[in-house]
Order: C-alpha cells, then sequence, then structure tokens
C-alpha cells in the first residue's frame, strides 16, 4: 500500500497574539479574516507558489512571500488592498499539516 500525501483541508491554529488580534476587529475584517482562511485550508498550496498561482483566489486577497528571500518561510496574506493581513507559515507534515497565523491586522 502506497501512503498518499496530505491532502486539504488543512489544519489552522493561531498564535495566542494572533487570536486575540483576530478577537478585536470589526466585524467587517472578521469576515474577511473567515474568508481568506476557507481560501488558503482548501488549497493543495496555500503558499501559491508559481506563476500565476493565484489567479483562482478572490480579487480582495493576495499571497506572497514575507521576505523575497525566503520563498519557503513566513507569508503574507494581504486582504482588501491592505486595509488587513495575516502572516502565516505552512509546515507540510506527513503526518500532521497545518497552517500556523502568527499575526493578524485589520485598520
Amino acid at each position: 500500500m502506497i501512503d498518499e500525501p496530505p491532502r486539504p483541508p488543512w489544519k489552522m491554529d493561531w498564535t495566542a497574539e494572533a487570536l486575540q488580534e483576530f478577537e478585536g476587529m470589526p466585524e467587517d475584517g472578521k469576515q474577511l479574516v473567515l474568508s481568506a482562511r476557507a481560501e488558503l485550508i482548501t488549497a493543495d498550496d496555500p503558499y501559491y507558489r508559481g506563476i500565476d498561482a493565484d489567479v483562482s483566489l478572490p480579487h480582495w486577497i493576495t499571497v506572497r512571500p514575507l521576505a523575497s528571500t525566503s520563498p519557503g518561510g513566513p507569508h503574507i496574506a494581504d486582504l482588501a488592498g491592505g486595509r488587513g493581513w495575516l502572516i502565516f507559515i505552512f509546515i507540510r507534515r506527513q503526518a500532521d499539516p497545518q497552517i500556523t497565523v502568527t499575526d493578524a491586522f485589520w485598520a
């Protein structure tokens, strides 16, 4: 029997600070963050690597590396043209892959 690699939906966890920021957001910000969460946990590759890999995303979200020198490191999901963002890491472990949100912001 060949083990298949894990597939979405991915688990998503939040650091205590990011969760506190999320809980303090106004309702419109929370709704966009939850919509972005739905996009990230169902994506084959939440880092959307490759040319035009993010064309399936809604127009109000873009995903890119936080630092261009670290394409496999933390990524930022810009929301609503920069009104908010999520900074996250994706750990593709064989047994338990997951996304961890390390920062959340809404203006």
